[in-house]
């Protein structure tokens, strides 16, 4: 379940990060932003694989590019669902979908083990340290 609440929470800073950067995408409310972030989160985690196999000749000709389209696509589809989410078009939902991942990216490397495995913060204190000689 934290690691769930921690997923939710990456991703509402990283959509909150492209509202403000993006003119084109912007929210009427804390709940809308809330629940925008939601709604992406498990779109992401569902129907998002099953698009990336779908379109994979689309990937390799284009030499991964077209995920961002894909990604834009998802945040377009968002922003029907969600009334009080709004994005104006596609190549705002494009550059959106782009600080969306690289927001996420970034944040996730705070909480990631080296397992992979999403942990809280304090987790990152109990990884052991290797042992080595140093250079003066």
């Amino acid at each position: 379940m934290v690691a769930f609440l921690i997923r939710w929470l990456v991703t509402t800073a990283a959509v909150y990060c492209a509202t403000r950067c993006i003119t084109g995408i912007s929210y009427d409310s804390t709940g809308a932003l809330l629940g925008a972030s939601l709604l992406l989160g498990i779109i992401n985690a569902m129907i998002r694989p099953v698009l990336m196999i779908l379109s994979i000749p689309f990937i390799v000709v284009t030499l991964g590019f077209f995920i961002f389209v894909i990604n834009a696509l998802l945040l377009e589809f968002v922003s029907k669902v969600i009334p009080s989410f709004h994005v104006a078009g596609f190549w705002d939902a494009f550059w959106g979908a782009i600080i969306i991942s690289i927001v996420s990216w970034l944040l996730s490397a705070f909480f990631r083990g080296s397992d992979g495995r999403i942990y809280s913060i304090n987790h990152h204190a109990s990884i052991k340290q290797a042992k080595g000689r140093t250079l003066n």
